[in-house]
Parts: C-alpha cells; sequence; structure tokens
C-alpha cells in the first residue's frame, strides 16, 4: 500500500490533472486504487496552490465515467461467466461482485448512483449494471450525479486537511461513512428549504 500511495501521489504531482483521470479510469474499472487517496493528494495540491479545485474534480468525475463505462461494456458483453473467469488477474473476486450484485437486485439502477458514495461497491456496481444491460445513457447520467458529490467532498477535505491529506487514505472507509453523512444532511438541508419556501407562497 506505501508503494502503491508513493507511485499515485508521484503522477499526481508530476502529470496533475491527467493522472487524476487516468487514476480515476482504473480505480472505476475495477483496479483497486483508493479514490481517497487520488482526491485525497489532489485536495493537499489544490492547498498548496499547485492545482485548482474544479479542474481537479472535473478531471476526476470524466475519468471515473470512462473507467465506469469500461466496467459496464465488460459486464455487458462478458456477462458474469466471462468477469468470473478473467476477473481474478485484475483483482475482481467473486466476492466483491455479488456485493455489487445484491445491491443492485435490491436497488436496481438507483444503485449506480448509491454506490458512487460507499467503499467497495462503487468500484464494482457497473458490472451488475452491465449483467443487466440497463439503459447505457440512464446509467451515464446517475454515474455522473453519484460521483460528483463524493468527488467534490473528498477534494475539499484533501485541500481542508492540508499537510494531513494522508489521514483520507489511512481511514478511508470511516472518512466514506462521514462524507456519506454529510452530502445526506445537505440534501435534506436543501429540500427543506425548497419544501419551506412553497409553503411560505
Amino acid at each position: 500500500m506505501d508503494n502503491l500511495s508513493a507511485l499515485v501521489t508521484h503522477y499526481i504531482d508530476v502529470w496533475g490533472y491527467w493522472a487524476i483521470f487516468i487514476g480515476m479510469a482504473l480505480e472505476s474499472a475495477n483496479i483497486p486504487i483508493p479514490s481517497e487517496l487520488i482526491f485525497g493528494f489532489a485536495g493537499y495540491l489544490v492547498y498548496l496552490g499547485k492545482l485548482n479545485f474544479w479542474l481537479a474534480t472535473t478531471y476526476g468525475v470524466l475519468g471515473g465515467l470512462l473507467g465506469s463505462i469500461v466496467s459496464y461494456a465488460i459486464g455487458y458483453y462478458g456477462g458474469r461467466p466471462f468477469v468470473f473467469q478473467y476477473g481474478k488477474y485484475f483483482f475482481v473476486t467473486r466476492n466483491k461482485i455479488d456485493l455489487a450484485q445484491r445491491w443492485f437486485d435490491r436497488y436496481g439502477l438507483t444503485a449506480v448512483f448509491i454506490a458512487r458514495l460507499l467503499p467497495v461497491i462503487r468500484t464494482f456496481i457497473s458490472l451488475p449494471a452491465g449483467f443487466a444491460r440497463v439503459d447505457f445513457t440512464k446509467f451515464v447520467v446517475y454515474t455522473i450525479l453519484g460521483s460528483i458529490p463524493w468527488t467534490i467532498a473528498l477534494t475539499y477535505l484533501g485541500q481542508l486537511l492540508g499537510e494531513n491529506w494522508h489521514l483520507l487514505s489511512e481511514y478511508g472507509h470511516q472518512i466514506s461513512i462521514f462524507v456519506i453523512v454529510i452530502i445526506f444532511i445537505v440534501i435534506m438541508a436543501i429540500l427543506w428549504k425548497r419544501i419551506s419556501a412553497q409553503g411560505a407562497k
């Protein structure tokens, strides 16, 4: 993990936005590169003034979308037998696929949105979406909508933590829960404000 962290941070430091794009494309295509590591360090570079916050998040979302489309296509055209046979060479285990499948079976296409905020599942949720051959346009829209708040939140936390950005990758799952709670509170506050405004009319 230390070697991976050093490699990822090195490339982001050297190549900037394109390294973020490629890193998130790989992560979303089922390669285990933690997004907490990518965006945590990207946020740190924003803190240092080396990167622009909105460009970093945009490249991250687009990279994640590309990787998700690749994963969706593998599920769509290869199916479960292909993924089970060859996935092990890319760290894609049956347990991880089954976990993502259970989420998809329970929530359907909505799981593509929800899973972007959850550890482990977000990396593999595109596969069962491909297995089910869900509508591609809807898949893309849900993927983008789910990726945006997660990307912004992690990058902002990396910027906020500054020199301590590495805490994001060290406590990834706990941070994920914290981010989900914050995003939920923000969404509920927005909905409450709109409902209150409509009631005032």
